[in-house]
């Protein structure tokens, strides 16, 4: 079999959408002998527009993603992957997700959740998944 895919990378938010996209991710690379990247963004969007202040929220948000992250890649490794790489960022999720990473990190497919927790921020922009479909310069894969 050849590997069509080297650089996976999966985008997780804490929903079960992107718990779906992260085991399917973990099959794909595994399948295909390819480096996974984990990737989670802290919408700069959602922090700004909440009431505690910015810098309080920011620091709980990140780190309670740098858990998860550890937890992800513990499970990666556990799952027999070995190359595994995790980016934690704070911005746009759909430009970053869609735009920024996949070409800095040479990804040829990006898996992700049909919807994830920002359902506020999809009613008034569109989702991040339908974004990264339109803009993504590699496949891109999501996961109902």
């Amino acid at each position: 079999m050849s590997n069509r895919y080297s650089k996976i990378m999966v985008a997780v938010d804490g929903s079960k959408q992107a718990e779906k996209a992260f085991l399917e991710a973990l099959d794909l690379a595994k399948d295909n002998e390819a480096e996974l990247i984990i990737i989670s963004i802290i919408n700069k969007v959602e922090l700004t527009h909440s009431a505690y202040a910015f810098s309080k929220i920011y620091a709980e948000e990140k780190q309670k993603i740098e858990v998860e992250m550890l937890k992800k890649i513990h499970d990666a490794k556990e799952y027999g992957l070995t190359e595994i790489h995790a980016i934690v960022e704070t911005g746009d999720p759909r430009h970053l997700i869609g735009t920024v990473f996949p070409t800095q990190e040479n990804v040829d497919l990006i898996v992700m959740g049909a919807t994830g927790k920002g359902a506020i921020q999809q009613a008034l922009v569109g989702s991040t998944a339908s974004f990264v479909v339109a803009h993504a310069s590699c496949s891109v894969l999501v996961v109902k």
